[in-house]
């Protein structure tokens, strides 16, 4: 080692010069004490002053920057926003089917996937959205031909949250999968597909919440409750979804604060 290395990292025990052995070679294993810390002195003396390490720029994900909000939801349309007594039945409806799927959850996940279900890896982001949504939403077609001799093609149309299927999702992949899905509505439309997904995805997740399924509900609650005042006309159905996403954060997983006021 160099003196100038030497002054900033002192030994912490002496080592003095030994006479090793002539046979004395520091590929294999030291067979005294003295060997093993002669080892030692050589591998330091090798190592460089200054490491890089290689990151592989592919693994980053494309949005680095987040943005934290600390602010409510948006006030529902007027006349649009939900009684306490429905947000109250919608929460007791989700408690009830997630209790189902947690007492469930083994038998599902025995169960045989059909040979056209590929669930994609954890870390797939467009082949879980494609997954999820279909093809037909994912590249924004307007619509398909139809062909009534066909079955569903689900790579269009995209597969449903299936028992089958969400039961063999660790809390890693639902959370990734709930990562993926909350980052495309911030820039798309509420569709049915993403709904039911978002639902499934929300009964999976398990209590008390990480940070960062905390911070994704959150996100998907204050998004809700910016689509549903940006509603041109109205949709019933649509509102309706949009109110039960929000009714679900805020008093099922505690959000308070994000809450609906009865109307």
């Amino acid at each position: 080692m160099e003196a100038g290395v030497e002054e900033l990292m002192p030994r912490l025990l002496p080592v003095e010069d030994w006479d090793l052995a002539e046979d004395f070679d520091p590929a294999v294993p030291p067979r005294t004490p003295q060997e093993y810390l002669k080892r030692v002195q050589i591998e330091a003396a090798r190592c460089p002053d200054v490491v890089v390490a290689k990151i592989d720029p592919r693994k980053l994900k494309k949005k680095q920057t987040v943005n934290i909000s600390i602010s409510g939801c948006q006030p529902a349309p007027e006349g649009y926003s939900p009684t306490l007594r429905w947000q109250q039945q919608q929460v007791a409806n989700f408690s009830a089917v997630r209790q189902s799927l947690n007492k469930h959850r083994n038998h599902w996940r025995s169960q045989n996937l059909d040979s056209n279900v590929i669930m994609p890896n954890s870390e797939d982001e467009e082949g879980w959205k494609k997954f999820c949504l279909g093809e037909r939403i994912y590249s924004e077609i307007e619509a398909l031909p139809s062909n009534e001799n066909i079955g569903i093609d689900y790579m269009q149309v995209g597969f449903p949250p299936l028992l089958s299927i969400v039961s063999r999702m660790n809390q890693a992949t639902v959370t990734s999968v709930l990562e993926y899905l909350i980052s495309w509505f911030g820039e798309k439309k509420f569709t049915p597909e993403l709904g039911r997904w978002l639902y499934a995805l929300l009964a999976c997740l398990e209590k008390p919440l990480l940070p960062e399924a905390h911070s994704l509900i959150r996100q998907l609650a204050r998004r809700c409750s910016e689509v549903r005042v940006l509603e041109e006309n109205k949709n019933e159905e649509q509102i309706s979804a949009l109110n039960l996403m929000i009714c679900l954060v805020s008093r099922y997983f505690n959000q308070r604060d994000l809450a609906d006021e009865p109307s």
